[in-house]
């Protein structure tokens, strides 16, 4: 039996071996796969199947992808749109976010990458679809209405950089996030200091997320199981505990 299809995707990439690597990446993690070697053709491509995302390259032959982006979405097309770019260039990456885009990677990049940034998008933008405010990971839930978080039934009180940080470990369940990542979505692109911020930053979560005492059935009292890891010389991830066998 073949797997169902994930989401249909619209890859837009002008070296045709990009193409080829992206598609093929693309049908094995189990998505449905169009693509467009130019801006142009890439409007037609989307008005025409209504993809539920777009990989979208920022340099195009004719009209780039920022251009490509303010058309679909002044046509009424809302899908969610990850751009490649071939420079780590801070303008870029504001430009892509102030036009509609939702994310981006650098080339050169991995396909894994590619498929879970794919992944953690659909997640996020299907939570806002279905209109459910509730982002969950274990008993961590963060209300995107009313900004509360709580825990356990725990509320936490967080600033609003620990808000943006912990939404954006949320967002990525599973995932291993560099502090090159975190920098650039969570301190907005400007922070020209030094990287360890992250490392005080995820500290401060910590203590917060998961140092909370619940009382169990036995009426003792002890701290949840923590959610926040560390990979050394990787990131950091959140992510439900693993069950003991």
């Amino acid at each position: 039996m073949s797997k169902p299809i994930e989401a249909s995707i619209v890859v837009v990439d002008d070296e045709p071996s990009i193409r080829e690597l992206l598609v093929a990446s693309l049908h094995f993690a189990g998505f449905d796969v169009a693509t467009a070697a130019s801006g142009s053709e890439a409007i037609e491509v989307i008005e025409k199947t209504q993809p539920d995302l777009i990989v979208l390259d920022v340099m195009l032959p004719d009209i780039d992808g920022f251009t490509v982006t303010r058309r679909i979405r002044q046509e009424g097309i809302g899908a969610p749109v990850l751009f490649l770019t071939a420079r780590d260039d801070t303008q870029d990456k504001v430009m892509g976010l102030t036009v509609g885009g939702d994310d981006y990677v650098t080339k050169p990049f991995s396909l894994e990458e590619v498929v879970a940034r794919i992944r953690a998008i659909l997640r996020r933008t299907r939570k806002q679809v279905e209109d459910d405010p509730i982002i969950r990971v274990g008993d961590l839930e963060i209300n995107e209405d009313s900004h509360d978080v709580s825990r356990a039934g725990h509320a936490i009180d967080l600033s609003p950089t620990e808000y943006k940080l912990l939404r954006y470990l949320m967002d990525n369940e599973g995932r291993v996030l560099s502090k090159a990542q975190i920098l650039d979505h969570v301190w907005q692109y400007d922070w020209g200091g030094d990287a360890a911020i992250v490392e005080s930053y995820i500290s401060y979560l910590r203590k917060k997320v998961d140092g909370i005492m619940v009382t169990d059935d036995n009426g003792e009292q002890h701290k949840v199981t923590p959610l926040i890891e560390t990979k050394r010389g990787i990131g950091y991830m959140i992510r439900e505990p693993r069950v003991s066998a």
